[in-house]
């Protein structure tokens, strides 16, 4: 297993009133995180709207992640775009805040054959000169990448360490854990089975909201105790029920919220807010889980 494993929160962008980042709570949301145990970020993926945001607000956040951080975990940044000219400005940039991995979804809208994506990861690996994680994020980019183009991938660009699975295929995960990937799941509620299979661990947005949930998993499955980590699944799944209700990015927004003391504001259109009377049933179910200090 390499460096890369556990509990890797995919963090949200949190918002001023205004709609402008919010950075004071953004480096609260990950200290949070940090304090209870994670040992990782995705940043500025699908939880932290990346593809809402503009360059230079992803730069922002490549930056003020590495010094939040300032080592402690592993920071994973999101550099993916549709130009390959856009993808490697943000992973030249990325590396030069000083994270310690970036992450790519494929080009999407137009993404060309398999050469033209294993051309793009190519320059973006090149232009971070970091270790590299493919994010398969079917649903979103129209692009599932199968086991021959990730071999491709592992085969044709070096910086290639790992993936987050985030395709409705799992079976695919095993061949992916077969090449020697880090291999992390995209759904928080199958981190249980997907480490059965030789995943490293999970990436997903509900873990920063409730990291304790997901590190009971890790330690649990790590100390042998399948009762307590079967325990401790149903537990996190049930947040993530909770969570999908009312709109997923809305109602994470407003959990963190809740747990850190500050307002994280509202998902950028056309993501919709959590309207007062849903965030008010989402608190309240996830009151009823029992969490420190909630």
């Amino acid at each position: 297993m390499g460096q890369f494993q556990g509990v890797v929160p995919a963090i949200i962008s949190p918002k001023n009133e205004d709609g402008t980042l919010n950075e004071d709570a953004f480096r609260a949301t990950m200290e949070f995180n940090i304090q209870a145990g994670v040992h990782g970020f995705w940043v500025a993926g699908g939880t932290g709207e990346s593809v809402l945001l503009d360059d230079e607000e992803n730069q922002r956040i490549a930056e003020i992640s590495a010094d939040q951080n300032a080592g402690r975990t592993q920071v994973i940044m999101h550099v993916g775009a549709n130009t390959t000219a856009r993808a490697e400005k943000l992973a030249a940039h990325a590396a030069q805040a000083g994270v310690e991995a970036v992450c790519a979804v494929p080009p999407f809208f137009y993404q060309g054959d398999d050469d033209g994506v294993v051309e793009y990861y190519r320059a973006v690996g090149a232009a971070a000169d970091r270790p590299l994680f493919i994010y398969n994020l079917p649903g979103c980019t129209g692009l599932d990448v199968s086991p021959a183009l990730m071999q491709r991938l592992v085969d044709e660009v070096p910086q290639t360490t790992g993936l987050k699975h985030s395709s409705p295929v799992f079976a695919n995960l095993i061949e992916f854990v077969g090449m020697g990937l880090d291999a992390f799941i995209g759904s928080g509620k199958l981190m249980l089975p997907a480490m059965t299979v030789g995943a490293v661990g999970s990436v997903d947005g509900p873990l920063c909201a409730v990291p304790e949930l997901w590190m009971a998993i890790w330690n649990a499955y790590q100390a042998g105790d399948l009762a307590a980590v079967q325990t401790a699944q149903e537990r996190a799944n049930a947040f993530h029920r909770t969570v999908a209700q009312f709109g997923y990015f809305g109602s994470i927004l407003a959990v963190v919220s809740q747990r850190i003391g500050m307002e994280c504001g509202d998902p950028r259109r056309p993501l919709r807010p959590v309207r007062p009377e849903e965030r008010e049933t989402v608190l309240a179910q996830v009151e009823d889980l029992g969490l420190e200090g909630f």
